[in-house]
């Protein structure tokens, strides 16, 4: 049986269980095989291919068996000519099929396949993603009202906005906070359906810029599909981001590739968590929408570069995962956790010398403590955190990711779960301790956001007081750091709260018309 694979894009096989295949490169041969004697240690070497369009290669179950010899190969799975093969899982019978693949400049190139009783299939990653799409993806129409942070009694004029969402398992639709925030209603809408359905926010999570909202319509759901959340994608492997972007009404589908995979700064909730830079096109109305690789999710757009060209971003899966899961286990938004602290890298050798650290030894300086937090109780400044869970902290505050990667260890403190503990190991005085921490969300004595609540103020002889937040700030315009007054810009972003509840209340006018 021939397979033709559509243009240059990545083939992917229908699968249960494991994953098999990599990127492939030039002038030599991907990572699959057959189970051979004759085959003997050579079966363990990692080889390339020159068709980039095989990224990946899944098998059907764990029974099933894959070979793909190169061109110049002969039919009987027994003798190799010029090329070699690697051993994956084969058991049982397997018989040989072709199937062949465009390749740049036109070319083409003729692969074997053995398989076992289960048949393959083949589909591109643009194609997939919008088969998938088509009863997954919905358009989502918000009108917000934004509080007046200078006239706290009132409201900003009403706006409309769209974005993008996507089903989830549940019933539930998954989408951006940015999307939702201040609103004043929501309407949700069907890919090929002229009609507009009544949605409500369940839970919104400004840090983490996602909401997951619900449709009481049950003729919503009819035909709807939900999509499956996957795995963080490798780099180089192929994404597609859908959804509905400015510049029309239907739903759009854009393709690129993964980047870079680090923590990131999240402009909606100005936090930073791990996030994914792909090359995809990501616009104003892509917001919310998934970004598909093979027949899952591997992240949801939320936010591109400005004045960069092709750099977008997208919530990878484990953030995504965090989210529903509080949600899901409290019934609302538990937040992500962290330790309170602000550390300094080590790098220095005299630094690292007037600490007493050896050698051998890494680790990051602790300068500052939030006195809220549960480290507060039993660090010290000035203390050195070499592991966090076990894991070795490196003299630049990174921890080991994935094969050749390296994050930064407050991701392992941002997927903990709200009052889980955390071993953390410290060099004191030259000496080695371990304590035990327990981990929470910490509120900042400045709100960074005041997202869906109208802002608090007291008037008392024609003077208003109100509470100091970031988004009075912001009132100042887009160069509020610059224009807003010194002195409560720096308090805003740099000073710690003494004790829970506590707030800065500032004047913020003295007269006003009734």
């Amino acid at each position: 049986m021939t397979m033709p694979v559509r243009g240059l894009a990545s083939a992917h096989f229908a699968h249960n269980s494991c994953r098999v295949g990599k990127s492939l490169h030039k002038h030599t041969f991907a990572p699959l095989g057959f189970l051979s004697s004759t085959i003997g240690e050579e079966a363990k070497r990692m080889l390339g291919s020159s068709v980039r369009t095989l990224r990946r290669l899944r098998c059907c179950n764990n029974s099933s068996s894959l070979l793909l010899l190169g061109r110049d190969c002969c039919r009987n799975g027994t003798t190799v000519s010029k090329r070699k093969v690697l051993p994956l899982c084969c058991k049982g019978e397997s018989n040989i099929s072709i199937f062949d693949i465009g390749e740049r400049q036109s070319s083409i190139q003729r692969w074997y396949v053995v398989r076992s009783k289960r048949s393959l299939h083949t589909e591109t990653d643009a194609y997939l993603a919008i088969e998938l799409a088509l009863d997954s993806v919905v358009k989502i129409f918000t009108v917000t009202s934004s509080p007046n942070y200078f006239l706290p009694w009132q409201n900003k004029s009403q706006r409309e906005t769209m974005g993008s969402g996507f089903v989830i398992p549940g019933k539930k639709i998954l989408t951006n906070a940015h999307v939702v925030a201040d609103h004043t209603f929501v309407l949700v809408r069907k890919h090929g359906s002229p009609t507009k359905y009544r949605a409500e926010v369940l839970a919104v999570g400004h840090e983490c810029d996602l909401a997951i909202l619900v449709v009481e319509s049950q003729e919503f759901w009819e035909g709807v599909n939900f999509l499956e959340l996957g795995d963080i994608p490798f780099l180089q492997e192929a994404v597609a981001v859908v959804g509905y972007p400015q510049g029309g009404d239907n739903i759009s589908v854009t393709k690129g590739v993964v980047s870079r995979v680090e923590p990131t700064q999240y402009v909606h909730g100005a936090t930073q968590l791990m996030a994914i830079q792909i090359d995809a096109a990501i616009n104003p109305g892509n917001s919310g929408g998934p970004a598909i690789m093979g027949n899952k999710v591997a992240g949801v757009a939320f936010q591109n570069l400005s004045g960069a060209e092709n750099i977008g971003y997208i919530i990878p899966v484990p953030v995504i995962k965090h989210f529903i899961a509080g949600v899901e286990e409290s019934g609302k938004y538990v937040g992500f956790c962290s330790m309170g602290l602000s550390c300094q890298p080590t790098e220095n050798v005299q630094l690292r010398n007037h600490f007493k650290m050896q050698p051998q030894m890494t680790g990051v300086l602790v300068s500052k403590i939030n006195p809220l937090s549960d480290a507060h109780r039993v660090l010290k400044k000035d203390d050195i955190i070499l592991e966090f869970d076990g894991v070795p902290i490196a003299n630049d505050g990174t921890v080991p990711f994935r094969n050749r990667e390296r994050i930064t260890f407050d991701h392992l403190v941002s997927m903990k779960k709200p009052n889980e503990t955390a071993v953390v190991k410290v060099l004191r005085n030259g000496e080695e301790h371990a304590f035990t921490i327990t981990l929470r969300p910490l509120q900042p004595l400045v709100p960074v956001h005041q997202f869906d609540k109208l802002p608090s103020y007291y008037i008392f002889a024609g003077l208003v007081f109100v509470p100091l937040t970031q988004p009075y700030l912001h009132e100042y315009g887009e160069d509020w750091y610059n224009t807003s007054p010194r002195r409560l810009c720096e308090r805003a972003l740099r000073e710690l709260p003494k004790q829970a509840g506590e707030q800065l209340v500032i004047l913020s006018q003295s007269g006003f018309d009734g």
